[in-house]
């Protein structure tokens, strides 16, 4: 998921002494102080259960169709509800789904869903509602196109009927209705990690009222949902606000009756909010505390400090198809002269680790994790000597004298800013190139990045379940998250290969050799550093769950006395 986040999880809590300031922010207000003798621990009251936040870029669009970012994915979690949902131990639980039975070959999950399962109208939530949703993403006249329909192609003929190879109807995709409560779902292959991802947004259902209406992912008034919250307030570019669904079929089991969340691209405002108790909870990845900032906020807010390493990978993204980034020596050349220990250590601060991979620390490998089990050590190092040797040969194969004008593209944050502009002074030490920096708000930088509107991009992205291909898959030739350009029919042999191979060992062979052609031989991307996340949360704030891949849920949060 663009950061970017969510399923089959793992928790990492490294020891790290700092802490770093990452893409987005959360904002909002505490409970009112303790009265009397309650306890601790003991709720507010209900009308009091009103939890503040803040997110430091809106969302695009509600639609579980076309969302793609992390900051939607918060937001959407609180008003969609999936077949299961991830606890806060990380695993699958019953969600719209009360029950599943998985046939012996792996091929088959049928669910069942519950009696009470309803919409925010009070209809009922029935199988034909997710194969509607899912036949959405899928269709290939759906516009735009939904940048995760790849992540449907597990389901039988998903991938064939999407891309038009050959199948037309889509009754013949792997998803079925076998009755108002029993939803069918056939595989290509066996996935182990399938039941997971369908707890992921791009697998939410969606009630058929949206169809004929072009504008409803955009409207609260005509949003129907299914989860724990309702959109009752959206004023673009100052608040969003939902409030506890009455219809939900678990609403006993949800302690707060709003989430308010401001929209404050500004980490500095945000951090003042929280010490002046307006906030209740900021933190990576919806929330941003200024990176100078960090050691002081350590210091004088311990209890309430937390820091905790998350399977995501920061990085820049180069646009192959546009000049000088058409030349892979050119990129490489790039890649190496950056400098990425002084980075974590004098810029984020947060005690990220430099990245020379793209699948993060956290995500499984065969028996251990992927990355200890392929060190990302070996695709290429930092060489000012053979960057400027690299950049020398790139331009006279283009016939250069001069490399065009180069402008490195970023959302609007201050510890983007600041990481673009360290970046920026290394490539004009280490290469004698003079690169221009340039921000955008949040919707416009992700549109300009789908359409190739830039030369090279800062970019995030986190897991949304707990397997390399999470990370790999979308380099793949014409993804709806394949933002570069890159097209390698060797990497998507790769791909599709570890799609049905059964040997875990040679899956993950198959998973290095395709990050080795992103890294090292194509130089698509240029890892920067595997994120942290760094929260502060206020001492009566119970019940925030933090994911592996950094996602959080706040469905399930409380605030007490």
């Amino acid at each position: 998921m663009k950061r970017k986040s969510t399923l089959v999880l793992l928790t990492l809590i490294l020891a790290l002494g700092s802490l770093l300031a990452a893409c987005s922010s959360n904002n909002g207000n505490s409970a009112q102080s303790p009265e009397g003798n309650t306890s601790p621990s003991e709720p507010v009251a209900a009308a009091d259960q009103v939890l503040r936040i803040n997110l430091s870029a809106e969302p695009p669009t509600f639609d579980p169709a076309q969302a793609q970012d992390s900051q939607t994915n918060t937001v959407l979690k609180t008003m969609y509800e999936g077949l299961v949902r991830i606890g806060a131990d990380g695993k699958e639980q019953p969600g719209t789904a009360e029950s599943w039975e998985i046939s012996p070959d792996g091929l088959t999950y049928t669910f069942k869903l519950r009696q009470d399962a309803k919409w925010s109208n009070g209809d009922p939530v029935t199988a034909n509602d997710f194969v509607f949703a899912w036949q959405r993403v899928l269709d290939p006249s759906t516009a735009p196109a939904p940048p995760y329909a790849y992540q449907l192609y597990y389901l039988k003929n998903a991938e064939s009927y999407n891309l038009k190879q050959g199948v037309t109807d889509f009754a013949d995709v792997g998803v079925k209705a076998i009755d108002e409560h029993t939803l069918e779902v056939t595989l290509e292959n066996p996935t182990p990690y399938f039941l997971g991802l369908t707890a992921f947004y791009t697998y939410y259902p969606v009630h058929k009222s949206v169809e004929g209406n072009e504008q409803w992912a955009v409207n609260k008034d005509s949003m129907i949902v299914n989860g724990p919250f309702t959109l009752t307030e959206w004023t673009k570019g100052q608040k969003i606000e939902v409030t506890k669904n009455e219809n939900y079929w678990n609403k006993d089991d949800i302690k707060l009756s709003k989430i308010s969340m401001s929209l404050v691209n500004s980490g500095a405002t945000e951090l003042a909010s929280y010490r002046s108790g307006q906030l209740d909870y900021t933190g990576h990845p919806n929330g941003e505390i200024p990176t100078d900032q960090i050691p002081g906020v350590k210091q004088e807010l311990p209890n309430e400090f937390k820091i905790t390493g998350i399977a995501s990978t920061y990085y820049y993204m180069f646009n192959v198809t546009e000049k000088p980034f058409d030349n892979v020596k050119i990129r490489k050349a790039f890649a190496m002269a950056i400098e990425r220990q002084p980075i974590v250590d004098n810029v984020t601060q947060g005690g990220q680790l430099p990245a020379f991979g793209f699948v993060p620390p956290g995500i499984k490998g065969a028996s251990d994790e992927f990355r200890k089990e392929h060190a990302d050590s070996g695709y290429f190092t930092e060489n000012v000597e053979e960057a400027k040797k690299l950049l020398e040969e790139g331009m006279k194969e283009e016939g250069y004298t001069t490399l065009p004008e180069i402008t490195l593209l970023y959302n609007s944050s201050e510890a983007h800013q600041k990481i673009a502009l360290a970046v920026a002074d290394m490539w004009k030490r280490n290469l004698g190139v003079d690169v221009k920096t340039q921000n955008q708000e949040w919707g416009v930088f992700l549109e300009n990045r789908k359409q190739l509107n830039y030369q090279v991009a800062r970019a995030g992205w986190s897991a949304d379940y707990n397997d390399p291909i999470n990370f790999l898959d979308m380099w793949t030739t014409g993804n709806g998250n394949n933002d570069s350009g890159y097209a390698n029919p060797e990497y998507d042999a790769l791909i599709k290969a570890t799609r049905s191979e059964t040997d875990q060992a040679k899956r993950m062979e198959e998973f290095a050799k395709a990050e080795k052609l992103l890294i090292q031989d194509d130089v698509v991307v240029a890892p920067i550093y595997y994120y942290t996340n760094v929260s502060l949360t206020k001492p009566n704030v119970q019940g925030i769950a933090l994911d592996f891949s950094g996602a959080i849920d706040f469905t399930r949060a409380y605030l007490t006395q």
